[in-house]
């Protein structure tokens, strides 16, 4: 690609004159005596990068100072008088422009003293208020996010946990891989400080059967100590939410083995653990009552036996056929794993497109048949413990462990039909494969959701996601599920998803389901996602401009030879009347694109609706580099024009980079 313009050096009169050598803005103060703003340090930097063409050739690159787009330019001017912009008419843009209708003067003041760092501009020693450089700067500053900036609990807690969204986390002790990465605490750890409300735990006997080790059933992954994730998840269960933890185990232990957890969990958690006045509860508590508290969930120990000991006294071939399939398969699968975690990064989480993530799965495409022979999570049978499960199982389960459980979980015999049959004298959680509710919701997607206006239901990733990989949350969410379990190290874009949903509500780790999930109309009616809805609402999104990379990456890093060329991708997951993803054309040899590009999104159910963003720099002979994304909740979208900061494949913010839209509600 040829070069917009060659670099032009800078004038030394410019020094002298006291004038900024990147925008001009003429001040008495200078940093350095060159720039006005640590926004024109960086520009300045910017103006010498070269491109190294051959041995002997350099292209150099004047890049442009970014600047404020005409409509910015415009609404400046209607809320300015002879290039000023008091308090008085920052107020009023708040309002009218920007649908803050309760802005007070007193935030508007609270917004011209943050502003540090362009306080040695002369509008701002007199107090007068913005000028256009210093109200553009403002537009693309972090006090203008697209979310509330307070990041407050403001949803209703009240209610039993039922009617929540929970942030959940599925193996949440391995590291990489699910069949031979390291178990640690340290992903428990980094779960909890993210806001993750719901920790899973498999509990083995350790190899000289007196302890308890956490690791994934018979693969390779190396184990950690029971005791270690639970002082972990004391630690730091409410570091970043008062609200409730809830622990589910997946029980392999004899009953001694569980009188031992009963006893571990009641000596480190102490105070903390809940424990509930009755072994059935008839209604869950809300998160509110249950706050800084910990929450047991598991099956029962008989039940959970008795299912053990009938699966092995039955013989099932087609049973027995699975296990030694899956265990073939699982050493087969190990040993590719294991040989691509002594390679690259890239080797660890595999995906369709290596280079910034699978995209997600279109829920319109037509379903997998069900694999019958697919085990429950947590179901396959141990055979080197059942000959302990024998003897065990004439011995009473420990009193004490059952206690401990506060959330029953299991299934009815029978099929779907009976797991999800409702009991009004109890609650309790079920557990179902992607595969299984994706199977399901064919012919009782109603039920489920009906199920889930009082239950519980947990959903988790299917077997064969050995690389933690995982799946499209939205196919849960609008079936009610409140518990849809992920990989938190699998960086993909369903993870994108989950963060998204899960910044709502102050990123406290619960969000209230909408109101179309609990309500029951006529004739037992409920919602129904794949119906032909009215439209309720159209979200406008303009994308202005983008700033921030040659700050937060090298020169270097999208293209050699010359500066990015970037596009963005805007779009909706929801139901799948909602879902669609459209792009801007990309910007040529600009670290500052300007695309002033417009799209609308008719929206049926806003209330489940995310808005996905995406950064993209356009490869000619490669695939498209990454540059950065982001997921927000549609529900708590603030309206006008917004400053929104991209994050990395991780879901990690960047320092500087960021998006300048526009969002309005038709």
């Amino acid at each position: 690609m040829e070069p917009t313009q060659h670099v032009s050096y800078l004038c030394l009169t410019q020094v002298k004159q006291k004038s900024c050598v990147v925008c001009g803005i003429i001040s008495s103060v200078l940093l350095g005596n060159l720039v006005c703003s640590l926004h024109c340090v960086s520009e300045l930097s910017m103006s010498k990068q070269t491109y190294r063409v051959c041995f002997c050739f350099r292209r150099g690159f004047k890049l442009k100072v970014a600047e404020a787009p005409s409509e910015i330019k415009a609404l400046f001017n209607d809320y300015s008088e002879q290039g000023v912009m008091s308090l008085e008419q920052l107020q009023k843009f708040l309002i009218e422009v920007q649908g803050e209708d309760e802005a007070s003067m007193e935030d508007v003041q609270g917004i011209m003293d943050s502003l540090h760092e362009f306080k040695h501009l002369p509008i701002f020693q007199l107090r007068k208020g913005l000028n256009l450089e210093a109200f553009f700067r403002y537009l693309c500053h972090d006090l203008n996010p697209p979310l509330s900036p307070h990041n407050t609990v403001h949803h209703d807690m009240n209610a039993p946990l039922s009617h929540y969204f929970i942030y959940t986390g599925h193996n949440s002790y391995l590291t990489g891989n699910q069949l031979s990465s390291i178990c640690s605490d340290v992903p428990v750890i980094n779960s909890l400080q993210c806001g993750v409300r719901v920790i899973e735990l498999d509990m083995w006997p350790n190899s000289t059967k007196d302890d308890i080790d956490v690791l994934h059933g018979r693969t390779l992954t190396t184990p950690v100590k029971l005791s270690k994730c639970l002082i972990s998840i004391k630690k730091y269960a409410f570091v970043a939410s008062e609200y409730p933890v809830i622990i589910t185990l997946e029980d392999h232990l004899t009953p001694d083995l569980q009188a031992k957890v009963a006893e571990m969990a009641t000596q480190i958690f102490g105070d903390l653990l809940f424990s509930p006045e009755s072994e059935c509860l008839a209604e869950f508590p809300s998160p509110e009552s249950l706050k800084r508290q910990i929450i047991i969930s598991t099956k029962p120990p008989k039940e959970y036996l008795e299912t053990k000991i009938k699966d092995k006294d039955e013989g099932s071939q087609k049973e027995t056929a699975s296990i030694q399939k899956k265990d073939n398969g699982s050493q087969k699968a190990t040993k590719s794993a294991k040989k691509k975690d002594n390679g690259s990064q890239k080797a660890k989480y595999p995906s369709e497109d290596k280079t910034w993530g699978k995209e997600i799965s279109d829920l319109k495409d037509e379903l997998e048949p069900f694999d019958k022979d697919e085990p429950e999570e947590g179901e396959d049978i141990n055979e080197e413990d059942m000959e302990d499960w024998d003897h065990k199982l004439q011995q009473s389960a420990a009193p004490e462990y059952r206690r401990l459980i506060a959330i029953q979980a299991g299934k009815q015999k029978g099929g779907i039909k009976e797991w999800i049959r409702l009991d009004p004298d109890k609650v309790r959680r079920l557990s179902l494969s992607e595969q299984e509710l994706e199977n399901a919701i064919i012919t009782h997607g109603q039920d489920i959701i009906r199920f889930t206006q009082r239950n519980l239901l947990r959903v988790f990733p299917k077997v064969m996601r050995v690389d933690s990989s995982n799946y499209n949350p939205l196919i849960g969410w609008m079936h009610g599920a409140q518990m849809v379990a992920f990989n938190m190290q699998g960086y993909d874009r369903p993870l994108w998803l989950m963060q998204g949903m899960f910044r709502a509500n102050g990123g406290c780790g619960y969000v209230k389901k909408p109101d179309l999930l609990l309500k029951v109309g006529p004739h037992d009616k409920v919602f129904d996602p794949k119906a032909n809805l009215p439209v309720k609402t159209t979200l406008k999104v303009k994308v202005y401009m983008g700033e921030g990379w040659h700050l937060d990456f090298h020169h270097t890093h999208f293209d050699i030879y010359s500066p990015p060329d970037f596009y963005t991708k805007v779009g909706i997951a929801g139901v799948p009347a909602d879902s669609l993803m459209k792009k801007t054309k990309a910007v040529e040899d600009d670290w500052t694109p300007t695309w002033n590009e417009e799209f609308e999104f008719p929206l049926t159910a806003p209330e489940l609706a995310l808005l996905r963003i995406e950064v993209h720099e356009y490869d000619m002979s490669e695939k498209d580099d990454f540059g950065g994304q982001t997921c927000l909740p549609v529900s708590e979208l603030r309206t006008g024009i917004r400053a929104v900061p991209l994050h990395n494949q991780k879901g990690e913010k960047y320092n500087s980079v960021k998006l300048l839209m526009r969002f309005e509600f038709v």
